[in-house]
């Protein structure tokens, strides 16, 4: 069966210009009408043990790939690889790693999670909190988190033994 762009070289070459001149203003006509649509999203179901189960099963009986059925579950093609690679899913554990995973960020969509609090700067002694207090009155922390380096207040010169 012949291409269309081979149809047209066809044309030239017979020098049918009437056709290729119809054959141009049904491509325009075709331009103007083309929309394009921005890809799908398919939100993806939760998953279950039964769920999982059930894509062992078309992972094991038919010869479907990862995408197709991950689109037929209605799930992400990812989920669909860690249960048939990791075995991930089976279980219905609340305590597994990926539920735990799923329940915090769920949390952490619907903004229910409190932040996490930071870990205070490590105190270096005195010097180091003088130290500080005159760099923050400078212009900011730019060593912070960084241990400050003491000056050596007792040193020995080679005339001193």
């Amino acid at each position: 069966m012949a291409t269309l762009k081979e149809f047209e070289e066809a044309l030239r070459e017979n020098g049918m210009q009437m056709a290729l001149a119809i054959l141009d203003r049904l491509r325009e006509r075709d331009r103007a009408n083309r929309v394009v649509k921005p890809g799908r999203r398919i939100v993806g179901k939760k998953m279950t043990p039964e769920l999982a189960r059930e894509i062992l099963d078309l992972h094991g009986s038919t010869e479907m790939t990862q995408q197709e059925i991950a689109f037929k579950l209605g799930v992400n093609q990812g989920r669909v690889n860690e249960v048939i690679k990791r075995g991930k899913w089976l279980s219905g554990d609340q305590a597994a790693p990926e539920a735990v995973a799923r329940d915090k960020g769920k949390a952490r969509i619907q903004g229910t999670e409190p932040k996490r609090a930071r870990r205070p700067a490590a105190k270096s002694g005195a010097g180091g909190a003088a130290r500080s207090a005159k760099g923050a009155g400078k212009g900011g922390d730019k060593g912070a988190g960084k241990p400050s380096k003491r000056p050596a207040t007792a040193q020995l010169a080679f005339g001193d033994l």
